[in-house]
């Protein structure tokens, strides 16, 4: 793993990690929704606990495009990191 070459992101790869980013913040909101009204309703049973798994997986995702977005605009030598970056 610690010889593994890092390649940019294309910009296509990027817009798209944006968009699915959104995508799995709506995601998101809208399980943790789903388990505060399950949890009034049927603390403890089985839909509940699926839905508790559907909102760990949609934060997993979040985290995981943030992350890579994160390293992507951290590059210097990437023309789109560049133009990504906010100018002072």
């Amino acid at each position: 793993m610690a010889f593994m070459k890092r390649v940019a992101l294309a910009p296509r790869a990027v817009r798209q990690l944006r968009r699915v980013r959104s995508v799995y913040a709506v995601g998101a909101l809208l399980s943790l929704l789903g388990l505060v009204l399950q949890m009034e309703r049927d603390p403890g049973g089985r839909q509940t606990q699926l839905v508790a798994v559907i909102l760990v997986a949609f934060v997993a995702l979040f985290g995981l495009t943030a992350v890579q977005l994160g390293r992507h605009v951290r590059r210097n030598h990437c023309s789109t990191a560049k133009k990504l970056t906010p100018s002072v």
